[in-house]
């Protein structure tokens, strides 16, 4: 329901010898083909992207790997939680649960690995348009989670790296004498300064419910503090580690200005000061949100078969009639003769295919088409 909006289902036998045809008719007059086989299996189909560039020479084809296609882990299966291990993006994220570190509930990975492959098959097509040829895309979910902790991957190899050899030295010391995950956390270094930390980039407890304020700037920073009415004694100077006593004290005064008030109050004054805030929301409150519904990122969507439902709009507005809110996916396997009379195949062929198995009509059915 969230994903395959617009979507039309044609069910195959890929193995089977007659369904060959079928994915000819359909790459002769495809733009893309986007493939999400497990390692090698596109290869074993001859359905590998140098295969089919080779055949047909406009089709862009966008490949999604767990890994990469080269190195040790590039055969290795992957979903967006292992991936997120895999990273360092869920250490990052700080996300815990019973003291181990987890994945939040949004797959983040699959969906930046998405929007990167989008990306990709654009400038795919783009680049068609120019020269008649298409090409490849390749994308994995291993660069995609890396590209979301970008912030921590990046180091100077004069400054950071001596610090990060001492850091992987003491962590290797850390994991051979059993110690816990805490533990190991507590000795990383963070990409944001204690002053980001402590006080100008982070989230409040107020008298009512929690606000997450944002000072990327030196200006912003300096609003905040007007509008809290204290001083940063260090704010004007070069940061060193004796600063942490400091923003320690600092951090406990804040706390304890912003906790006095509800959060209506520091939104209202925030804002008004041109400072980044929000209230901590839940997803459930986004569904009757003013602000989302003001700009359309709501779309009432009728099931046939289960009703109403409320969706998330494209998340890109384009002029005219592009991107818009698409309706329920028909039910599997009920398009098949439509989409295969669309591709010039006479009810006969069609019949023979059904007969075959090379495809079936009947969503009830179920089989593997592996």
């Amino acid at each position: 329901m969230p994903r395959n909006r617009g979507k039309r289902a044609l069910p195959l036998a890929i193995r089977h010898p007659g369904a060959r045809a079928v994915f000819d008719r359909l790459l002769e007059r495809a733009d893309v083909a986007l493939m999400n086989f497990r390692p090698g299996l596109a290869e074993q189909l001859g359905l590998d992207a140098p295969t089919l560039t080779r055949r047909f020479k406009r089709l862009v084809v966008g490949s999604v790997t767990g890994f990469g296609t080269e190195g040790p882990e590039a055969s290795f299966a992957a979903m967006d939680p292992v991936v997120q291990a895999r990273t360092g993006l869920m250490a990052a994220n700080g996300r815990l649960n019973e003291g181990r570190p987890t994945s939040g509930d949004p797959v983040v990975a699959d969906y930046m690995c998405a929007m990167s492959l989008a990306f990709g098959v654009s400038a795919a097509l783009l680049r068609r348009e120019r020269t008649g040829v298409g090409g490849s895309v390749d994308v994995s979910l291993m660069q995609a989670a890396m590209t979301l902790a970008n912030n921590q991957l990046i180091r100077s190899e004069d400054e950071d790296a001596p610090r990060h050899e001492r850091i992987l030295g003491e962590l290797a010391g850390l994991r051979r004498a059993g110690a816990g995950y805490a533990e190991q956390a507590a000795i990383m270094t963070s990409a944001r300064t204690a002053p980001m930390l402590k006080i100008y980039l982070r989230t409040y407890d107020t008298a009512d419910a929690p606000i997450a304020i944002a000072c990327g700037s030196h200006s912003l920073r300096r609003k905040f503090l007007t509008v809290l009415d204290i001083e940063d004694s260090l704010l004007d100077k070069p940061e060193s580690e004796g600063d942490r006593d400091h923003y320690d004290q600092l951090k406990g005064e804040v706390e304890a200005i912003i906790r006095a008030k509800p959060s209506t109050h520091w939104i209202a004054r925030l804002n008004e000061a041109g400072i980044p805030v929000s209230p901590v929301k839940f997803p459930v409150e986004l569904f009757d949100d003013p602000q989302a519904n003001a700009n359309g990122m709501f779309h009432r969507l009728r099931h046939p078969d289960a009703g109403d439902f409320t969706v998330l709009s494209p998340p890109v507005a384009l002029d005219g009639d592009g991107f818009r809110s698409r309706e329920p996916t028909a039910p599997f396997a009920s398009e098949t003769r439509t989409i295969l009379r669309e591709l010039d195949f006479m009810d006969a062929e069609i019949d023979e295919f059904i007969a075959t198995e090379v495809t079936r009509e009947n969503a009830l059915e179920s089989r593997s088409t592996l």
